[in-house]
């Protein structure tokens, strides 16, 4: 396995010695790869929902090219929004 000097804060520090006290990690290694792990799933999550973000983007400039929106005057769309929110409290009730 290889071997790497980090320097930490002092507060990151105690922190690592609390959590090795307690005995939730049997020593500031094990801290470490734990921190590292949840890094990792957060940028698989990240890209993931970078991902969605750019396929609803591409799918909604598709849908204005093509005509398919609903123009709503600026009074009105405060109503429409409580609207579109009835309708996806409905669909979650019944899906």
């Amino acid at each position: 396995m290889a071997t790497r000097n980090v320097v930490l804060s002092q507060h990151q520090h105690e922190l690592v010695e609390s959590w090795v006290r307690s005995g939730r990690y049997q020593n500031a290694s094990e801290v470490l790869r734990e921190g590292l792990r949840l890094l990792e799933r957060r940028e698989v999550e990240d890209a993931a929902k970078v991902a969605a973000l750019r396929d609803a983007a591409s799918k909604g400039w598709l849908d204005l090219a093509t005509g398919r929106y609903d123009d709503i005057a600026d009074e009105n769309l405060d109503d429409f929004i409580g609207q579109l929110g009835g309708r996806a409290a409905r669909a979650d009730l019944a899906g």
